[in-house]
């Protein structure tokens, strides 16, 4: 059985610099075949989240002025509903943002996985191993 012999330290150094710049080549690549979001995307998303917050408060406020003008409970309605109303808009912009970031973090993973399967990235080629052995 051959051993194979530890890397050295700046071999491994190098492996990191190519994969660090694969990526960022795979990145820009993507956006400049996806183009730029520009200011009007960005002021689309923000009216978005705002929307998604300020429907359910203003409805909530509503149906609260409306229980309140019934003449049948002792409760405050309109400062209850409004405060569910919020929570809920808050709820609903917390899940789309976080679902929007999981989408981005997804397409960044898939760049670099295309980049690393394309033969951009190659452990095996730096590594003077076999490049069907993947054992380290």
């Amino acid at each position: 059985m051959t051993e194979k012999t530890p890397k050295s330290p700046q071999r491994a150094e190098d492996i990191e610099l190519t994969e660090k710049v694969a990526s960022k080549a795979a990145r820009k690549i993507k956006a400049r075949l996806d183009g730029a979001p520009g200011v009007w995307f960005g002021l689309g998303m923000m009216g978005l989240v705002g929307w998604s917050v300020a429907v359910p408060t203003l409805l909530g406020a509503a149906l609260g002025l409306w229980l309140d003008s019934r003449p049948t409970g002792t409760h405050s309605w309109t400062l209850a509903l409004l405060m569910a109303g919020l929570t809920l808009g808050c709820l609903n912009a917390w899940h789309w943002v976080s679902k929007e970031d999981r989408n981005m973090h997804e397409d960044n993973a898939d760049v670099n996985a295309k980049a690393t399967d394309k033969g951009h990235i190659s452990r095996s080629n730096h590594d003077g191993g076999d490049p069907g052995d993947d054992h380290a």
